[in-house]
């Protein structure tokens, strides 16, 4: 059932995508209070209650789209992208023989961002399989020949580094919370979250590292690919890293704070893991 209802979604124009999106994304805050928790901590604790209501609808949108971003033909995904800001970054980083490491964060249609580059150049994207068994073979079904998938673990890791010393580019979500013993108490908004690591890791390889997120443009017109250099250069031991990467994030999600997806839990502590210093 499931399953036939994705692919019946991904038929469905963007534009009503979008609008059924936030009808769902409203349905989601009224029903859930752990939900409306989450969300109303997250953002208050970041300073942009002001974007709530548009980050509400926004949340939903994100949810409705992705059946169109994973089951329909890469191209006709591609095309949905009707603006690039900052591509001759890119360009340099090819013409310098150097890999690339793209960090897109829980913002707009993060996955959206990786097709683009797809469509282009070859790109390996860090994943976690989902844990509704169902859903995997659709979001694998929708990656083109040059979008490659690494796992979560350290065969996903050496993945990532081949890719980088060769030239290649990389995707991952920065701000996802990893694992036990696979990252740091770093702050983020002024509140420790358990920041993945690898990021930072991954970046002494000396690839081109940038920042990136799709803006979801009104009545699903598309979206914006926006690409930004980091603010300098990383600096220091690896928690020093790290958390310089949790303060670009910063940066970036003050330019789209109703895109952000709010209700992630990214203060949650991982089984297993030590709880955060007071």
């Amino acid at each position: 059932m499931l399953p036939a209802l994705f692919r019946f979604l991904a038929r469905l124009p963007l534009p009503v995508l979008h609008n059924l999106g936030a009808l769902a994304g409203w349905l989601a805050w009224l029903s859930s209070a752990t939900y409306r928790r989450n969300f109303t901590t997250h953002i208050v604790q970041a300073g942009m209650d002001h974007a709530r209501n548009a980050a509400i609808a926004e949340a939903g949108k994100s949810l409705l789209e992705l059946p169109k971003i994973w089951l329909r033909p890469q191209e006709e995904v591609v095309d949905r992208v009707v603006k690039v800001s900052g591509w001759e970054l890119v360009e340099e980083a090819w013409a310098a023989g150097r890999g690339i490491l793209f960090l897109t964060p829980h913002l707009g249609c993060f996955e959206v961002t990786a097709q683009y580059y797809a469509a282009r150049r070859p790109i390996t994207v860090l994943y976690r399989r989902p844990k509704q068994g169902w859903l995997a073979p659709l979001i694998e079904e929708g990656r083109g020949a040059k979008l490659k998938l690494a796992p979560a673990d350290l065969s996903g890791v050496r993945r990532l580094l081949k890719a980088l010393r060769g030239g290649e580019a990389v995707g991952m979500l920065p701000d996802q919370v990893p694992g036990q013993g696979e990252g740091a108490w770093l702050p983020f908004f002024g509140r420790p979250a358990y920041t993945m690591t690898l990021a930072a890791r991954l970046a002494e390889t000396g690839a081109t590292v940038l920042m990136a997120y799709a803006e979801r443009l009104h009545y699903g017109a598309g979206y914006h690919l926006k690409l930004f250099p980091l603010s300098a250069a990383l600096e220091g031991d690896l928690a020093a890293r790290a958390a310089q990467l949790n303060r670009e994030l910063e940066a970036l999600v003050r330019l789209c704070p109703e895109q952000y997806l709010w209700g992630y839990n990214r203060y949650k502590v991982p089984a297993g893991a030590e709880a955060p210093p007071a």
